[in-house]
């Protein structure tokens, strides 16, 4: 940590030093153009770092693959079918196992175990469950949402300073200011702006991505939390029963035949 933290240190009095060595050089390195930036520059590279890292932890959490294994769908659905409540419930509270799905089914059948409406305060529970874990998900945008919008403003704030500096550069010259005693302030006012921009472009866009994704996802979640509770609903004595076939009417008695009549004797 202390070596990341003197990695950083090193790297910011470079970007500071920068601004000399860009004058020098016309601004035409990478180096340079960065360094033009000034210490606004430096904030802004500093949170494009945060941003990425922000970026890949966000493509590794939002999964379908994450949020709902299908391995834990499998479990919970022969757990529930078998009526296995209490299992069930160990079963999503095991950090093995830990994940969006087990979260909402923990507290839909924790509730329906304690509640005595039972299976009338499962859909409720499940309800409640999802749309606070789903809130709770899209909150962590929130640090990658700042930083698109504080990007384009450190930007502008760059382009004021750089704009201020040069009017204080004519101002000290009495109005004869020459190009190159303006040029660092011009480049300062225009290279903020640019990384600004860069900055707040992509990040915007990724949030707008991971919010769609998050929706589609909750759908999916949503879908698979109702077939689970279906077989929370069914009465006990209903599990496994085979369906009912409409009755065959009763057979009809048969109504008894008269007995023959002994045939009469003929005159022979």
């Amino acid at each position: 940590m202390r070596n990341l933290f003197d990695i950083s240190t090193q790297f910011t009095q470079l970007l500071a030093q920068a601004p000399d060595s860009a004058a020098q050089d016309g601004g035409g390195t990478a180096l340079g153009f960065l360094g033009a930036g000034g210490t606004i520059g430096v904030v802004i590279i500093l949170l494009s770092f945060g941003a990425l890292a922000l970026l890949i932890l966000h493509l590794l959490r939002i999964r379908a693959s994450a949020l709902a294994p299908q391995y834990v769908v499998d479990d919970l659905t022969d757990l529930l079918r078998s009526r296995r409540i209490d299992e069930a419930i160990a079963y999503c509270r095991d950090e093995q196992n830990e994940c969006l799905l087990a979260e909402v089914m923990d507290a839909g059948l924790t509730r329906y175990r304690r509640s005595p409406f039972g299976a009338l305060e499962l859909k409720a529970a499940l309800e409640e469950a999802g749309q606070s874990q789903i809130s709770r998900l899209s909150r962590s945008l929130d640090a990658l949402a700042l930083i698109a919008s504080i990007a384009p403003m450190l930007g502008l704030l760059g382009t004021v300073v750089g704009i201020n500096g040069a009017f204080g550069t004519i101002s000290s010259a009495q109005g004869f200011a020459r190009p190159d005693q303006l040029a660092g302030d011009i480049s300062l006012a225009l290279v903020t702006t640019i990384m600004g921009l860069t900055l707040a472009i992509p990040t915007t866009s990724a949030v707008t991505y991971f919010r769609n994704r998050i929706e589609k996802i909750a759908a999916d979640i949503a879908s698979t939390v109702d077939e689970l509770a279906l077989y929370v609903e069914i009465p006990p004595q209903r599990v496994g029963a085979k369906p009912q076939t409409a009755a065959e009417p009763p057979a009809r008695p048969e109504t008894p035949q008269p007995a023959p009549r002994p045939a009469s004797p003929t005159n022979q």
